[in-house]
């Protein structure tokens, strides 16, 4: 994770530039109709069902070390473009031996600032040896692994790897969410093997209109977003997009 994208872990929690951009409202937070989804939104296994769904934030497999703020539910959310998206790029890896797995896709507002919360807390160091080895926990906010807007609180931003099939780990260089230079896409120490792999990635969501962002392999958003000025807070949970 090259910038806490949401917050906008750049690096890895949030996937890198990932939430930056001008601030926009922030719709939901209060119960009732705010913690619906607009219609513009899906749940993805109702678009596909073969893509693999392995959300870290709704467990303690983060860099938190703790279910992170409303993540109610293991479930992808995005705006329907975006997950249509990725399921034409599933198609096409599928006939090539692989499979995408995606690790976030929507998120809350209230998980940016959780993140933020948590970058702030210096005696917090648990995660450290598995997230940020190399990174002093007091410069994710300011070298911009960690940020107060996420794109991925937009709903056409997804972190996502690739399996290959049936269900084999690829090696991608770096885990997912791993705040280091060596997680961005191009970085010149990345192994042969890894390097293959981050390519076919970026090429296969690249021609379906998703753009990487260079500082995190895992990070992608779908161009034209539905919402470009918008961040929203209703929760991570199917309920959230059924009518």
């Amino acid at each position: 994770m090259t910038a806490v994208a949401g917050v906008v872990l750049a690096g890895a929690l949030a996937g890198g530039g990932t939430g930056t951009g001008p601030a926009g409202p922030v719709p939901g937070g209060g119960g009732g109709a705010a913690e619906k989804a607009p219609v513009t939104f899906v749940a993805l296994r109702e678009v596909d069902p073969t893509v693999r769904q392995d959300m870290r934030y709704a467990t303690a497999r983060n860099v938190t070390g703790r279910v992170v703020d409303g993540y109610d539910e293991p479930v992808c959310l995005l705006t329907r473009p975006a997950a249509e998206a990725l399921r034409r790029a599933q198609h096409g890896l599928l006939r090539q031996g692989y499979a995408l797995t995606v690790y976030d896709c929507y998120r809350p507002q209230r998980a940016v600032d959780r993140f933020v919360r948590w970058a702030r807390d210096e005696h917090d160091q648990t995660t450290k040896p598995s997230y940020y080895p190399h990174v002093d926990k007091s410069s994710l906010i300011p070298d911009g692994y960690i940020a107060e807007k996420s794109g991925h609180s937009r709903g056409s931003t997804v972190d996502v790897g690739l399996v290959r099939l049936p269900d084999r780990p690829v090696d991608m260089g770096t885990s997912f969410d791993f705040f280091d230079p060596l997680s961005h896409t191009d970085h010149p120490a990345t192994a042969p093997q890894p390097r293959r792999h981050r390519d076919l990635l970026r090429r296969s969501l690249g021609e379906q209109g998703f753009v990487n962002l260079p500082e995190e392999w895992w990070h992608f958003t779908y161009r034209p977003e539905v919402h470009p000025g918008t961040y929203f807070d209703f929760p991570v949970r199917s309920a959230a997009v059924r009518p």
